[in-house]
């Protein structure tokens, strides 16, 4: 996934040229009246309590994260751990937002890195997910191989996350600068379907992972209850799965909230107001990244001290779950 963002810091240049065109004529006061400030994209001016709070809860959690795979292992959700540097990086563009206001430059980047680092975020569920079910031997309750499940999804997320970084860097900024409507609408439009997709796609992959859950439940009793005699509730693999549906409600929040944001358009109520953005969108990312600080996957995937749970044996069994 660091792939990805490498791209998006090539979108930059893109954007900042086309952030060139249709020149405004900017409030000789940008901090006076931001709402009605044509050169103002936030149509506010950025609270710096918020932004330094926000960036240092998500520092704590990315640090908790780096300290997490070193000591118990699950490396493989580092795409989450870097998500939240990355999702920091456009946090602190807020912080010259404040100072700067009219600045389509600091804008470009603070949206760019706001928006798509959760990219990172939902490919780390992806992961999981397939690694918990070979962990778990249940990969019979999965619709899709575990194998499988990480390149098919990452593969619908690659794609949305393209047309969102080069949307944003092309339609999405003229929007930004431009007085022409057609091009403002465009922008907006496509950029919408590539958010509506990621939503689409995300929403499909927490029910089969709900629908997993459930049927590990309903037929394979033994898998469900592997922890039993564990003496700590909280080495459960299964406090792992709430903690999993937890992180996978706050993306989908995000995900509901920024469709709706942008089906109201660059302008819209939802898109400059700085009470929305931290509740619906930056606040259920908070929920979502943190909540495997207590529940790191590591400490569950791969540990030593369980036998793995045997496969599903019982022909009547194979039979429930293919229906």
């Amino acid at each position: 996934m660091s792939a990805l963002f490498t791209l998006a810091l090539f979108a930059l240049y893109p954007a900042r040229v086309f952030a060139k065109f249709g020149q405004q004529i900017c409030s000789a006061n940008p901090f006076l009246d931001p709402k009605h400030d044509p050169c103002n994209a936030l149509e506010y001016i950025a609270n710096n309590t918020l932004t330094a709070t926000t960036v240092g809860m998500y520092l704590a959690v990315g640090f908790c994260h780096i300290f997490s795979s070193f000591k118990w292992g699950a490396k493989w959700m580092s795409s989450m751990t870097i998500g939240i540097f990355t999702y920091v990086i456009g946090f602190i563009f807020r912080f010259v937002l404040h100072n700067h206001p009219d600045s389509k430059g600091a804008y470009i980047v603070e949206y760019l890195f706001i928006v798509l680092s959760p990219c990172a975020f939902i490919a780390a569920e992806y992961v999981l997910l397939g690694r918990l079910a070979l962990d778990l031997n249940a990969a019979q309750h999965l619709r899709i191989s575990p194998r499988r499940v990480t390149p098919f999804f990452v593969a619908s997320d690659v794609t949305t996350f393209l047309i969102q970084q080069r949307v944003k860097a092309a339609g999405g900024s003229i929007s930004i600068s431009s007085n022409d409507v057609k091009t403002n609408k465009l922008g907006s439009n496509i950029f919408l379907a590539g958010l509506a997709l990621q939503l689409l796609s995300f929403a499909l992959f927490t029910c089969m992972y709900i629908r997993f859950l459930y049927l590990v439940h309903r037929h394979s009793p033994e898998v469900w209850t592997r922890d039993r005699n564990s003496r700590l509730w909280y080495s459960d693999w299964r406090v792992l799965a709430c903690a999993f549906l937890v992180s996978c409600a706050g993306i989908l929040v995000r995900s509901v909230f920024r469709v709706i944001e942008l089906s109201q358009g660059f302008k819209g109520p939802l898109a400059t107001s700085e009470g929305a953005f931290y509740g619906l969108d930056t606040l259920p990312l908070f929920v979502a990244v943190s909540a495997y600080v207590p529940f790191w996957p590591g400490r569950f995937i791969g540990r030593q001290d369980v036998s793995p749970a045997p496969h599903a044996s019982h022909s009547d069994d194979s039979e429930k779950v293919s229906t």
